[in-house]
């Protein structure tokens, strides 16, 4: 099974403590539970101090929360590519509303990505933004409206025709890139209205890490597909 093969799940630990050291080795390893229990694709988002020991102890794909298009050199305290490779990321989300990037190094991330066979998935807050980061070629687009986002209010039922309009948008561009939607997603409803609309998976963060169970709640987000 392809690492990220769809319908997939992306999990963003973000900084919760609930998902930083020992906890987010915890949280992989729901994911990977999850993941062999439901055959469903799930990817683990941790911070870069936890990438190694994620790597090291679980079969569970990793993606970076954030890279800095850099070269190697004198930039202190940013997140180099060659790095976070090294310590064992299959890709990394660029642009997340909460580390908001210009289009210039957007792309820039993209090409780098690509050329090191790791996979990229931007974050955008609309139809019209994510048409333009299409331009781009990434493989994934996460459709995310900001207001909505750690609300526990799903963009895929308070706001459906953003992601209808993403999709139709991103696949009239490149009909090869995924979309995924974001922001308030945690229940099996919100899963299934998401697919229903033509996304092809979910990044989601709070709604699960913040869960009593998180291998209940993951395995609850893909009950119903």
């Amino acid at each position: 099974m392809s690492k990220f093969k769809t319908p997939i799940v992306i999990l963003n630990f973000k900084t919760y403590l609930e998902s930083s050291g020992s906890n987010a080795l915890n949280l992989a390893k729901a994911l990977e539970v999850a993941s062999d229990e439901s055959g469903i694709n799930m990817v683990a988002g941790p911070q870069s101090t936890d990438i190694y020991r994620i790597k090291d102890e679980t079969r569970i794909p990793i993606v970076a929360q954030h890279i800095d298009n850099i070269s190697p050199g004198g930039h202190t305290g940013s997140n180099l590519l060659e790095c976070l490779k090294e310590a064992g990321i299959d890709g990394s989300l660029i642009n997340h509303s909460e580390k908001r990037m210009t289009l210039a190094d957007i792309d820039e991330n993209i090409r780098k990505l690509r050329d090191n066979d790791l996979y990229s998935i931007v974050c955008t807050n609309n139809v019209n933004t994510s048409a333009s980061i299409a331009g781009f070629n990434p493989n994934f687009i996460a459709v995310e409206p900001p207001e909505l986002i750690g609300t526990g209010i799903s963009v895929s039922q308070a706001e459906p025709e953003v992601v209808e309009g993403t999709v139709r948008r991103v696949k009239t561009v490149n009909k090869n890139i995924k979309v995924l939607c974001g922001a308030g997603i945690s229940t099996g409803d919100d899963m299934k209205a998401a697919l229903d609309l033509g996304a092809e998976g979910v990044l989601l963060a709070s709604g699960i890490i913040l869960s009593e169970s998180p291998e209940k709640a993951l395995l609850d987000l893909v009950s119903k597909i």
